[in-house]
This record gives C-alpha cells, structure tokens and sequence, in this order.
C-alpha cells in the first residue's frame, strides 16, 4: 500500500473546476489521497505541487526535486496541457521531459502513475486543433511509458470523459463529476478499491451561455494572457507543498 504520495502538475492536478463551497479547489489528486487512505489502517500523506497555468518545463524544473525529497512511494505527474494550446509545440521535447519525471522518481524506487488529460476537444474553439496534438501526445506516451513500474492511466482514451456533463462552464476544466471519474480511474489502474461514496457525486448544473458571453468570461481573458505572457498561476504558490497527513472525516 501506498503511505507517502506526491501529485505534480497544473490546473488538472491542481482541481481546477472542482471548487468547494470554501472557494478551495479538490480535484482528482486529492480524491486518490482519499481512496488510499480510506484503504489502509496506517496514516497516509499527501502533498500536491501542482500549480494552474504551468507548462511541462516549468513543472519539471520547479516541482521535481522537491516533491523527490518528500521520499514518495507513489509519484503521480500529469503535464503538457498546457503546451498543446501553445502556437507550437513540439510532442518529442514534452515526452523527454516526462521521461525526465519517470527516471529521477523510479530511481527513488518511488511507482510512477502517468496520467493523460481527459480530451476536451469537442467543445472547444479550434477543438479539432487541440484534438490532433492530444492524439499524437497520447499516442508517444502510450509507446514510451510501457514499462514496469510506471502505470500509465489514458484519460485521453476515456471517450466517457467527452461528454459535456464531465466539464465545467469553461469546457476546458473538469467539474466534480470528472474529477471524481478521473479518481476512480487511477484508483482501479493501482488495484485500490473506490469508495462507494462516489457513486453520490453528482456535478452542478452547467449554465448555459451564449457564444458571446463565453468568449468574453473564458476566451479572451486567456488570449489576454498569452498576449502579455501571464499565466493564471503567475504568483501562486504549490497547492499543498509538505507531506500532510489525509483527514477521512
């Protein structure tokens, strides 16, 4: 059983779209802490480095060595999301990176979980874009992370995933209901059960809106970004940055 795990990434490990009545974000990562802790008597802690906004570079170059230092036995890392929507990318130099992650962890003798993205294609501008880098981004990893300790859980493959009622109002983040879904698949990849509980999680409604509006709340701000090199993450420091021991009640 897994009694140290450490998450790296961006707004997808971060939780983004998940918000709490508390304005905190959950997320997948920290549902998985939950379902380990849930199976096994002895305390687990949890730490989560990731960050919104984050390109693989910076992910690796910030977050590497100290989530290594935390001494995990189960690392996951999800990253290059957020290099897919950049004008240029190149799939080979995000798959190096990520093999960086797999090697400097699995010589801790820390399991590796590498996660894929869900694929938010369908509904989003320039979708079909966004739809042929994912699709050459999970097929390298798909050949390069076949290999014994590392579990590779493809979201990107989860066409389940693709409907509209597993996103938020942005259609770029995943809402609770794909969080959760997203859990329970890391959960069955590392053959620890899914807490029943989970079954009862139901997403909010997502408001309907016309293309103006969304462009104007969503689209634009993150040109705006991109324009002026901000980043949402700009000035925000690591989620949960020290091993912390995951409350059940």
């Amino acid at each position: 059983m897994y009694l140290r795990y450490v998450a790296m990434g961006d707004s997808f490990t971060e939780g983004v779209g998940d918000e709490r009545a508390d304005g905190q974000v959950r997320g997948w990562a920290d549902l998985v802490a939950l379902g380990l802790a849930a199976a096994t008597p002895e305390p687990v802690g949890y730490a989560n480095f990731a960050i919104r906004g984050k390109l693989l570079g910076p992910i690796v170059a910030e977050q590497l060595q100290p989530a290594l230092a935390l001494k995990p036995d189960l690392l996951t890392i999800v990253g290059g999301g957020n290099d897919i929507m950049r004008p240029k990318v190149e799939i080979s130099y995000v798959v190096d990176l990520l093999e960086q992650v797999v090697d400097a962890a699995q010589a801790t003798g820390a399991r590796v979980v590498m996660l894929s993205g869900a694929n938010p294609s369908r509904h989003l501008p320039m979708g079909s874009l966004m739809q042929k880098r994912g699709d050459r981004l999970a097929d390298a990893a798909r050949a390069a992370f076949v290999r014994p300790g590392v579990t590779l859980v493809d979201n990107w493959a989860d066409t389940e995933l693709e409907h509209k009622k597993y996103w938020s109002a942005d259609k770029l983040h995943m809402n609770a209901l794909g969080h959760t879904r997203v859990a329970s698949n890391v959960l069955r990849a590392l053959e620890v059960p899914i807490p029943t509980a989970w079954g009862e999680i139901a997403a909010d409604e997502v408001r309907a809106q016309s293309t103006a509006a969304y462009y104007r709340e969503f689209v634009l701000p993150w040109i705006g970004r991109r324009l002026s090199g901000r980043s949402s993450g700009d000035g925000r420091p690591p989620k949960r940055p020290t091993l912390q021991p995951v409350d059940l009640s």
